[in-house]
């Protein structure tokens, strides 16, 4: 849809809910489980597989079925480019695909920059609230932090989405709270969740963002949107 190829997509999953026509779009299974006989049904050109989000599984089956595959792999920003670029190859449009990147690197620039201007205070990316697990260094959430000049107070793990005590969590006592939830959420969620925590400076100023979890969840071309909104709830008067 970014690159304006949506007139060549078939088939989707169910979790393929961004733009609204997407929702539109035949349903060929979600993450786990793929309908093959419906994809076959479709004849596709090519598919597209991840591979965190599909199995090697699943990549035999499409190569016994005689489909083309592209497997990508965006783990972060650079590889969400790289899948991006690829896109454009495939698609005769590398022109257009490499513009788009041109403007997504300016505006990270841009923020990177601003952010140098503010204090660095620390953060944590939560995952899921029980069990308590984390953005670790090495996912693309962190480099949200990153980018809006925050301190992962979980950088320090070697795992991507580490689990953490909510002993040790009041311990490093994180300035921001990020969590990816939705609508309608509020800081009682958590407070509810471990009562200690209200000791903490995220809780005490009131520095708990509830983001988009569409939005944030996704390693594609929204990324920027993404690493925009976190910044602008940081520091507003920058608008």
């Amino acid at each position: 849809y970014d690159l304006g190829l949506e007139n060549k997509l078939v088939g989707n999953t169910l979790y393929c809910d961004y733009p609204e026509a997407a929702k539109k779009i035949e349903k060929v299974g979600n993450l786990l489980t793929v309908n093959f006989e419906k994809i076959v049904t479709l004849k596709p050109d090519l598919v597209l597989i991840t591979v965190e989000g599909n199995t090697k599984e699943t990549y035999d089956k499409f190569h016994q079925l005689g489909i083309k595959i592209f497997v990508s792999n965006p783990r972060n920003y650079e590889g969400i480019k790289k899948t991006y670029s690829d896109l454009g190859k495939i698609f005769q449009i590398e022109e257009m695909a490499n513009n788009k990147i041109a403007k997504w690197d300016s505006t990270v620039a841009k923020i990177s920059t601003l952010a140098k201007n503010y204090i660095q205070k620390s953060a944590m990316f939560v995952i899921d609230l029980k069990p308590l697990m984390l953005a670790g260094k090495n996912t693309f959430l962190n480099e949200f932090l990153q980018m809006c000049g925050l301190k992962n107070i979980a950088e320090d793990s070697p795992v991507n989405y580490p689990m953490f005590s909510r002993e040790e969590i009041l311990k490093r006592d994180p300035d921001y709270i990020i969590y990816p939830t939705g609508e309608g959420d509020n800081i009682s969620k958590i407070k509810n969740a471990y009562p200690e925590w209200s000791r903490m400076k995220a809780i005490k100023n009131n520095n708990v963002f509830f983001v988009d979890w569409n939005l944030y969840s996704r390693p594609g071309p929204r990324f920027t949107d993404a690493v925009n909104d976190l910044f602008t709830r940081l520091h507003p008067l920058e608008k």
